[in-house]
This record gives C-alpha cells, structure tokens and sequence, in this order.
C-alpha cells in the first residue's frame, strides 16, 4: 500500500513512540499531539491504534522485503558473497531503525504480548529464516557449504548478535575505552566490527573452507 505524506509523518511518530512508551503504554491521543493532528485524522487514515502498527510493521517488512528478494536470485553472486550481503543488510536494518528495532524486542520480552504484533514479528522472522535457508542449501548443492547446518542457531546467532550489540552499546563503549567517539562515530565503528566479526564467523562455521577461494 502507498501511504501519502502525512500518513508517513503519523506512522513515524507512532513508532517513535511505541519504541519509547511500549504500544500499550502509547495512547492515539498521545501519537495524534505528537504528529500535531486531530485524533480524528488518524482514526480515517487508520481506524485504530492496532491498525496503525499493522501499517508500521507491513511499511517496514515490504522495505528490506524486495531487496533481499534480489539478493537471493542474483546469479553472479557466489553463495557465500550472498550471505555476507545478508549480514550486512541486517546489521544495516537493525541499525538503521533502532526504534523498529525496540519495539521488536520489547513485545518479544514481554509477558504481555499485543497479538497482531506477536503474529507480524512470527511471519517477518519466519521469512527471514526461509531466505538463509535458501542461500545455504545453494552453498551446499555448490558444495561450499557444510551439509550440517542448524539454519535455527545460524539465525540465532546472527540477529542475536547483532541485538545483544544494540542492547549494550554503552557497555560496548567503556570496556573498548571508546568514550572518545562521537555517536556517529561510535555507530559507524560499531557497524564495521559487527560485519568483520559475523563474516569471518560464518566463513569458519558453514562453509567448508579449502573449497572457498574468496
């Protein structure tokens, strides 16, 4: 669906806040003041509070959606080359939006899961799985890639990873002795060692090593 600019404008302040407030914690009246329209207006573009995140998840999973799509079927990348773009995309992704990014781990974490977002992160993680199940079982028929992988704790370990980085960044910071970074800095830093440090990971891990050249 196209969303106009002003329903970009309300679904990005209601993720701001849904990222700070939690979604139960976050009112329509309180998206509405901060977005600086009528309650009435988000109630015609969107009809509800649940409604509006259904917006917000299906905005974002249909952005990463056709790009790793493509990933996927390029044929002049090698299997591995695949995966190490995928690695990049999700630490990219999960770093990018660290507001979608709260509001994933906080319904996870939750004892108070909201359904309709519980049942969009099951199909946006369950997509994700089917995609690195695809670039392995290329790896494999190629012959680069180990025939026993657990496709589970590869998933695992990858957006584990990159979570637990986000969580602790300022734990990150002080036992690195990065204090000196300015933020943008410190992100861009943080970005590069997250991509070295899974790729060289996932080289030793799956791919059977005397077979890849690059």
């Amino acid at each position: 669906m196209e969303y106009n600019a002003k329903q970009l404008q309300i679904i990005e302040v209601a993720e701001r806040l849904f990222s700070q407030k939690g979604f139960a914690g976050t009112s329509v009246r309180d998206i509405a003041q901060e977005a600086d329209v009528n309650v009435s207006m988000i109630s015609y573009y969107f009809g509800s509070k649940e409604k509006l995140i259904e917006a917000l998840f299906q905005l974002r999973m249909t952005e990463s959606s056709s790009r790793l799509e493509t990933l996927v079927m390029a044929s002049e990348l090698s299997a591995l080359q695949k995966f190490n773009v995928f690695i990049d995309s999700v630490i990219d992704r999960l770093m990018g939006n660290q507001c979608f990014h709260n509001i994933m781990l906080r319904e996870q974490l939750s004892s108070e899961r909201t359904p309709v977002i519980t049942e969009y992160i099951r199909g946006l993680k369950l997509r994700n799985v089917e995609l690195i199940r695809r670039m392995i079982r290329e790896g494999q028929e190629a012959g680069d890639f180990k025939k026993d992988i657990n496709v589970s704790l590869v998933t695992t370990t990858l957006y584990g990873t990159v979570n637990y980085a986000l969580a602790s960044q300022d734990f990150y910071k002080i036992i690195n002795d990065l204090g000196h970074l300015s933020e943008e800095e410190f992100q861009t830093h943080l970005r590069g060692e997250l991509s070295q440090h899974l790729k060289n990971l996932f080289k030793s891990t799956i791919t059977n090593e005397h077979h890849i050249q690059n």
